[in-house]
């Protein structure tokens, strides 16, 4: 990609909002400020930036307000959410929202960075040389990013896509969580696993009117079903 990232920041606390942006722009990226719900929404309408940071709880409009509208938008842009809010209901309120992240006050700025490093990793273009995957009638097209169920396109967002892509991947194998951190969210032991059993269970309910499931293994993670697992270009990977 030409030129910097660029993110927008939402966030109401103008010290917590003017030290993450100078710490951001130190690491190259070009960084844009509102200080409420509204403001971030009509800045993220404006300049569609590559990442938004955002807080929740906002003046004139809230961060779950901004996060619904966003997607309901079809802006793809991958949303951190960065909040003092830290009860697992809001958690999972916010993936069901379409959150690709959510990070608890007060974090470390490398964490910080590297969490944001990790979505925008997500988001890059795919080599040329990836493989379209289909297990019955489900079609993944890895070097395109799109999936489709029979001739219908399923729209999905960017973590969305590289979940289901680590499990067609290795379908008919037991996927672990730590794996799945790993490969997907680019972390170790930074994220929770109730985060990636979250979005498991959002990508089901787009994808399982399709003829294939993903299969929960007790204790250990995730299984797409083979079926008549197949692919094209390269061969799949272990």
């Amino acid at each position: 990609m030409n030129g910097p990232r660029r993110l927008v920041i939402v966030e109401d606390n103008a010290d917590l909002a003017f030290g993450l942006q100078a710490s951001l722009e130190v690491e190259g990226y070009e960084v844009t400020v509102a200080n409420d719900g509204a403001e971030g929404l009509a800045l993220i309408r404006e300049t569609a930036p590559d990442l938004v940071v955002l807080d929740l709880m906002l003046p004139r409009m809230s961060g779950y307000d901004v996060l619904r509208t966003v997607r309901q938008e079809r802006l793809s842009m991958p949303v951190l959410i960065l909040t003092a809010k830290g009860e697992e209901v809001d958690k999972v309120q916010g993936f069901r929202l379409g959150a690709d992240d959510y990070v608890v006050k007060p974090v470390g700025v490398l964490e910080l960075l590297a969490r944001v490093e990790a979505l925008l990793r997500r988001v890059a273009p795919a080599p040329a040389t990836d493989s379209i995957f289909r297990i019955e009638d489900l079609t993944v097209d890895l070097g395109r990013r799109t999936v489709a169920i029979g001739q219908r396109e399923v729209e999905l967002s960017p973590l969305e896509f590289d979940l289901l892509a680590a499990l067609v991947r290795r379908a008919g194998r037991v996927v672990t969580r730590s794996e799945l951190l790993k490969e997907v969210w680019g972390y170790h032991s930074l994220v929770e696993s109730r985060t990636v059993d979250t979005h498991v269970a959002k990508l089901r309910s787009k994808i399982e009117p399709a003829r294939t499931r993903i299969v929960t293994v007790r204790k250990k993670g995730y299984r797409m079903e083979a079926g008549a697992a197949e692919s094209s270009g390269e061969q799949r990977g272990p």
